[in-house]
């Protein structure tokens, strides 16, 4: 079932329609095809599904036979884009304060965004992932996310600056030329992980920040926006399972230590909307491994990993259990279904 809940600003398509005229196409078409309309995209702050956003992306990538139609959309992207946001992250002393503002206030541009941050001496690794909508690719919406991280780092740190490393956990597009063009390296598909790991030491940079008085102004404009949100258990819960997932640490306890409550107060609200932790944490794996399994080439193991598993044995049978068939038995009826226009990439 789609998570219709979840609503995106339609300024993550800023940029859309003008690209489909240069290409001699009609936008209309497309948004409509997916129940969106022009008249919303003219309002930066009209709220669209994600799910929406993310079909758009992948019929128009599909349509126009283009790979890098993300990665286009994105180059007609400006950090103003990200409106009171941009103003914040400019006042900020240093690009990873600027990094942690973000992860703030991310939630009011892309709820289905989840964003973290591993540092080390040497290396800071943004790790970025979505929520995952059963039966749906998120190839172009993750290229269009990373794209944009990308982008908003050389504003942070510098025109000329490259990171150390681009990684997507999909496959590898025909072509990787205009990826390379575009984030001015080759970027690592089939990875465990989708983000970008950068040198520390660009990070803590220095920065002029912008102490213009629209400051104090944008960031009580977001803090009354976070205020108004006011994200349901649920909601919040899926967050933490996708993020903690990886690391093997997914429990009803450590999720109710994130959430600042105990775990009966957990169990409790999750009653209220009729779940239990468990069947929460099976929908986020379903929905994790078909993305896995139908986007990339992972080692079962690896998924495993990924997932949450201690082995593979674990995971199989988990699987099994689920989707009522072996991994082997899905991924072939998959294959046997998946686009002409996929398969041929392969």
């Amino acid at each position: 079932m789609q998570n219709v809940g979840l609503l995106a600003r339609s300024v993550s398509l800023t940029g859309y329609i003008e690209l489909m005229e240069s290409l001699g196409c009609d936008p209309g078409t497309f948004l409509r095809k997916v129940g969106l309309s022009a008249r919303l995209l003219k309002d930066p702050t009209a709220q669209i599904p994600s799910h929406a956003l993310r079909e758009l992306l992948e019929v128009t990538a599909r349509a126009t036979g283009m790979e890098d139609f993300a990665l286009r959309l994105a180059a007609r992207r400006t950090f103003a884009s990200l409106g009171p946001i941009s103003v914040v992250l400019k006042e900020e002393p240093s690009p990873r304060l600027a990094l942690d503002a973000l992860c703030r206030y991310l939630k009011l541009i892309s709820p289905s965004l989840i964003m973290r941050i591993e540092e080390t001496p040497l290396t800071v690794v943004i790790r970025e992932d979505l929520l995952p909508t059963p039966g749906q690719p998120t190839r172009q919406a993750m290229e269009l996310t990373i794209a944009m991280m990308f982008r908003i780092l050389q504003e942070l740190i510098g025109s000329h600056w490259r990171p150390q490393q681009i990684c997507f956990t999909h496959r590898p597009p025909a072509d990787p030329s205009a990826h390379r063009a575009f984030f001015g390296r080759n970027p690592k598909f089939g990875q465990s992980f989708n983000g970008i790991v950068c040198a520390t030491a660009d990070l803590y940079r220095p920065r002029m920040p912008d102490t213009s008085g629209a400051t104090q102004l944008a960031l009580d404009h977001l803090e009354a926006a976070l205020v108004r949100r006011r994200e349901g258990i649920r909601d919040s819960c899926r967050d933490l399972i996708l993020a903690l997932l990886p690391g093997g640490r997914c429990t009803a306890q450590q999720v109710a230590r994130h959430l600042r409550i105990d775990r009966r107060t957990l169990h409790r609200h999750l009653t209220v909307e009729g779940l239990t932790f468990s069947v929460l944490l099976d929908e986020v794996r379903a929905d994790l491994v078909k993305r896995h399994l139908e986007e990339s080439d992972l080692l079962l193991g690896e998924i495993a990993g990924l997932l949450g598993f201690a082995n593979q044995s674990s995971f199989s049978h988990w699987f099994r259990a689920v989707f009522g068939c072996s991994v082997t038995e899905w991924r072939k009826k998959a294959v046997e279904h998946r686009p002409v226009a996929m398969l041929s990439r392969q």
